[in-house]
């Protein structure tokens, strides 16, 4: 395999394990807001942020771990037949099957993508060109010059109302973390198939 396949690999193996390895200890954030949940709704005033503060951090949780899931092979397979093959077979079969999840993850980046930008405020048919735009107005006018292309922010329709923009961030970060472990995984199966080691 080429050089710049090898990096390509292990900076991304290497990025989604210290991203995964950080979500990993979402799960007591989320324990602690459930908690706080339970405890508020007995003794006190029942919280109005706790249910969607749940939701999000377990969107977090998921999203930013799934790649590390798949570099670790911990994700769900159908081990009918899959367990009694070579190793060689089983890279045959992952790098056929891995395209189908990098069209589905595709599709799911540029729906996520789409959706972040609704939340920002942009209501068109080109998210792509929307987030160009921002960068470039970015870069050239300054935080403000950013300002004036965004739009009405979305919020959620919950008595809380929080801005919904952060959560819809990590989750086009996650999913595009996923495509590029997806790839990553391909490049391995390739160099299985044809008797290298990256």
């Amino acid at each position: 395999m080429p050089k710049v396949i090898r990096g390509y690999v292990r900076a991304i193996d290497r990025l989604n394990r210290i991203i995964g390895r950080i979500a990993m200890y979402l799960i007591f954030a989320l324990v602690g807001v459930l908690i706080w949940s339970s405890v508020s709704k007995t003794f006190f005033t029942p919280t109005i942020w706790t249910l969607e503060t749940a939701q999000f951090v377990m969107v977090a949780y998921y999203v930013l771990g799934g790649p590390y899931s798949i570099q670790l092979g911990s994700n769900v397979r159908m081990d009918l037949f899959y367990g009694n093959w070579s190793i060689r077979t089983k890279a045959w079969v992952d790098s056929f099957t891995v395209l189908f999840l990098m069209f589905y993850l595709g599709i799911l980046f540029y729906g996520a993508v789409g959706s972040l930008a609704y939340a920002l405020g942009y209501f068109g048919m080109e998210p792509f060109s929307f987030f160009w735009d921002l960068f470039t107005a970015l870069i050239t006018g300054g935080p403000d010059a950013a300002g004036e292309k965004l739009g009405f922010l979305e919020r959620s329709p919950t008595a809380w109302r929080p801005w919904l923009w952060p959560v819809k961030v990590l989750l086009s970060v996650g999913v595009l973390l996923m495509l590029l472990q997806a790839l990553a995984e391909l490049f391995r199966d390739i160099a299985i198939i044809r008797g290298e080691d990256i």
